[in-house]
């Protein structure tokens, strides 16, 4: 089976596209990739799990595609199961420019970053847009205690493909709690070398002062 995403994106356009670079010859090895890529493994699930963000794409009417980051706690984009993922859709600023093209073409694009090791994650689904009265349960499960703003929908991704790409290009960057981490571990590291250092002088010092003792 061919790397669902290159059914998606490889129209006849692309094809010649790639023609006139002189990457078809190598792109036909995604075209013809055992590995379909279609169903999320543990591994992909885990990424989305621990991601905080996320950029989504959308189509209006009019072929004008809309781009928008999606932010929250980690782990606010769940996966429900190896071919969906949802999020609580909360209030912003009400001009519902997603909303209102997820209701005439339900196909979306999400680009998941991990910025700190340098790994991106592209999804392509199809959203369903789910309100409390439809399904509780699932408004339930999409709920974070922590934040009490009301949800005013989830937006369910039946996902179609999915694809990795390469890290060129990708400059780490570190959240706050990351570069806090990271400052605690050096702290910590610093306290163990002074506490090393300090032994050795203590012992050093031991010595030196036998020494004397022994040449008196």
């Amino acid at each position: 089976m061919p790397r669902a995403f290159t059914q998606l994106y490889f129209t006849d356009s692309v094809k010649a596209a790639q023609a006139d670079y002189g990457s078809r010859a190598s792109n036909l090895a995604l075209e013809r990739s055992e590995d379909s890529r279609d169903s999320l493994g543990e591994y992909e699930a885990a990424f989305i799990e621990t991601r905080d963000s996320f950029y989504q794409a959308t189509v209006n009417e009019n072929g004008w595609p809309y781009v928008q980051h999606r932010g929250g706690p980690a782990g606010f984009l769940q996966v429900l199961d190896e071919q969906t993922i949802a999020f609580a859709d909360f209030n912003g600023n009400r001009q519902y420019i997603s909303v209102g093209n997820l209701r005439s073409n339900n196909r979306i694009a999400l680009i998941l970053m991990d910025y700190r090791n340098r790994r991106r994650l592209k999804l392509w689904g199809r959203v369903r847009i789910v309100h409390e009265a439809e399904d509780p349960a699932l408004i339930a499960r999409l709920e974070n205690p922590t934040y009490r703003a009301r949800i005013e929908r989830a937006i369910v991704i039946d996902v179609e493909a999915f694809d990795w790409n390469c890290p060129k290009h990708i400059t780490p960057r570190y959240t706050e709690q990351e570069v806090s981490e990271m400052a605690e571990a050096m702290q910590q590291q610093i306290a163990q070398l002074s506490a090393e250092r300090d032994a050795l002088l203590a012992a050093l010092s031991g010595t030196i002062t036998s020494a004397d003792q022994h040449a008196q």
